[in-house]
C-alpha cells in the first residue's frame, strides 16, 4: 500500500554511531518560533472573542439568515486565503517575510473596532473582509518564516507548537467572551471593544522574532516569480494542496458549529463555549501530532485525522442534545490538531526554500476557493434541508479526501523531509 512507505518519516543517517544526537523537545525549539506563537496567541484571543459571538450577533441583533452567515464567513475566509498567494510570492521576491507578517497583523488589529460599531450586515461584511485581508497578508510569509527558522529534524514540532499556541488563544478568546457576556448582560458591543486590547498587544511580540539571513537572501537572488516556478513546486506539493482543498470542502466555517449548538438549545451566553471546547482539543493535540510526525509517516497521522472528522460529522448530524454537540465538537478539534500543523509541515517538506512563500500562497489559495464553496453549500443545505445534511455532506467530502490520501502515488523513501533546493 502506498501509505505504508516512509516518505514522511524523518531521514536517518546510515550509521548513527558517527552522528552526534540532535537536540529535541520544547527547549530545542528556537525562540523566534515561540515569539511567533505568542503573536498568534494574542491575536487569536482578540479574533475569537469577536468571531465566537459574531454568528449569533448577526442572526439575533442584525437579523441575518443562516445563508447570509455562510456567505459572509466564506467570503471573508476566502479573501484571507486568496491574499496569501500574493503575500507569499512577494515574501519570496523581497526576502522580507517578517515585514509582511507585521503588516498583516497590524492591519488586523486596526480593523477590530469596526465590529463594535457595526450597524448592519454590510458593516460586518466590511469589517470581516478587511480583518481577513490582514490575515491573508501575514499568513503565508509567517508560515514560510517558520520553515526558514525551524531545524529540519524539528519541523513538525515547530509547526505543531506554533499551532498549539495559536489555538490556546483560540479557546481563551471564546472563554473570555462567555465570561464577559455574563458580566455585561449579553452586551455584544462591549465585548467587541474589549477584544481590541489583545490585538494590539500581539504586535509587541513581533519585536522578538528574528528573521534568518537566509530568508533575506532569497530576495537578493533577483528575479521575480515566473510561471515556471509554479511548475517547479512539483507533483508532491500539488498532491498535498489538492488533499487540503478537499478537506476544506469537508470542514466548512466553524460558525456552523456555533449555530448547531444553539439549534439544540444552548443558551446564547454559553455559545462561545463551543469554540472553547473545540480549541482545547485542537491545542492539546497539535504539538504531540507534530512531534509524532517527525518520527513516523506523516500520512498515517493525516489519515487518522480524516477518520476523526468523519466521526465528528456523524455525531453532529445525529445530535439531539447539547452534550452530543459538544462530543462532536471535541472530535472536530482533534481532527484539526491531527491535520493543520501537519499540512503546513508537508508544504515545507516538498518545496524549495526560495519558493516556500509562493507554495504557502498557492496552498492557501486552493483552500480559500474550497472554503468559499464549502460555506455556501453548508449554508444552503442548512436552510433548505436542515443542519443534519450540512454535516453529512462534510463526512462525504472527508471520505473523498481519505480515499485520495490512501491512493497517493508511491514516492521514493525519505524523499520529503529534506526540502528540495
Amino acid at each position: 500500500m502506498p501509505i505504508a512507505d516512509d516518505s514522511f518519516s524523518t531521514p536517518r543517517p546510515a550509521d548513527t554511531n558517527d552522528v552526534k544526537p540532535q537536540p529535541t523537545g520544547l527547549r530545542a525549539i528556537p525562540g523566534s518560533i515561540w515569539a511567533l506563537g505568542l503573536v498568534s496567541l494574542f491575536m487569536d484571543i482578540s479574533s475569537e472573542m469577536i468571531h465566537s459571538l459574531l454568528p449569533v450577533f448577526m442572526v439575533s441583533v442584525l437579523g441575518a439568515s443562516a445563508l447570509a452567515v455562510g456567505l459572509i464567513e466564506g467570503m471573508a475566509e476566502s479573501a484571507a486565503m486568496i491574499t496569501k498567494i500574493f503575500s507569499g510570492t512577494l515574501s519570496d521576491f523581497l526576502g522580507r517575510r517578517k515585514l509582511l507578517a507585521a503588516l498583516g497583523y497590524g492591519m488586523a488589529a486596526f480593523t477590530k473596532p469596526l465590529f463594535a460599531v457595526a450597524q448592519s450586515v454590510t458593516w460586518v461584511l466590511t469589517a470581516r473582509f478587511l480583518d481577513r485581508i490582514g490575515k491573508g497578508i501575514r499568513g503565508a510569509p509567517r508560515d514560510a518564516l517558520v520553515g526558514d527558522i525551524a531545524p529540519p529534524h524539528l519541523r513538525g514540532s515547530c509547526y505543531g507548537l506554533r499551532q498549539s499556541l495559536d489555538t490556546v488563544g483560540a479557546f481563551a478568546g471564546p472563554l473570555l467572551a462567555a465570561m464577559l457576556m455574563a458580566l455585561t448582560a449579553n452586551s455584544f458591543r462591549t465585548v467587541f471593544w474589549i477584544a481590541v486590547v489583545p490585538a494590539f498587544l500581539s504586535l509587541v511580540f513581533l519585536i522578538f522574532v528574528k528573521e534568518p539571513g537566509t530568508a533575506r537572501a532569497y530576495g537578493e537572488r533577483g528575479a521575480p516569480i515566473r510561471g515556471e516556478d509554479f511548475v517547479r513546486l512539483g507533483p508532491k506539493f500539488w498532491w498535498i494542496a489538492s488533499i487540503a482543498a478537499v478537506l476544506t470542502l469537508a470542514r466548512f466555517s466553524e460558525a456552523f458549529l456555533v449555530l448547531r449548538a444553539q439549534n439544540v438549545g444552548l443558551q446564547i451566553a454559553m455559545v462561545p463555549l463551543v469554540l472553547v471546547v473545540m480549541n482545547i482539543a485542537y491545542a492539546l493535540s497539535a504539538y504531540p501530532a507534530g512531534t509524532l510526525s517527525d518520527v513516523i509517516d506523516r500520512r498515517l497521522i493525516l489519515a487518522s485525522g480524516c477518520l476523526v472528522l468523519i466521526a465528528s460529522d456523524v455525531v453532529l448530524a445525529l445530535a439531539a442534545a447539547v452534550w452530543q454537540v459538544f462530543a462532536g465538537v471535541v472530535l472536530w478539534g482533534l481532527h484539526m490538531g491531527l491535520s493543520q500543523g501537519l499540512l503546513a509541515a508537508l508544504v515545507t517538506d516538498t518545496t524549495p526554500s526560495r519558493l516556500r512563500g509562493t507554495a504557502f500562497g498557492v496552498f492557501n489559495l486552493a483552500s480559500g476557493v474550497a472554503m468559499l464553496i464549502a460555506s455556501f453549500v453548508a449554508g444552503w443545505l442548512w436552510s433548505r434541508y436542515g443542519p443534519q445534511w450540512t454535516f453529512y455532506a462534510g463526512a462525504v467530502f472527508t471520505a473523498a479526501a481519505l480515499i485520495g490520501l490512501v491512493r497517493s502515488p508511491l514516492w521514493r523513501p525519505n524523499s520529503l523531509l529534506k526540502s528540495p533546493d
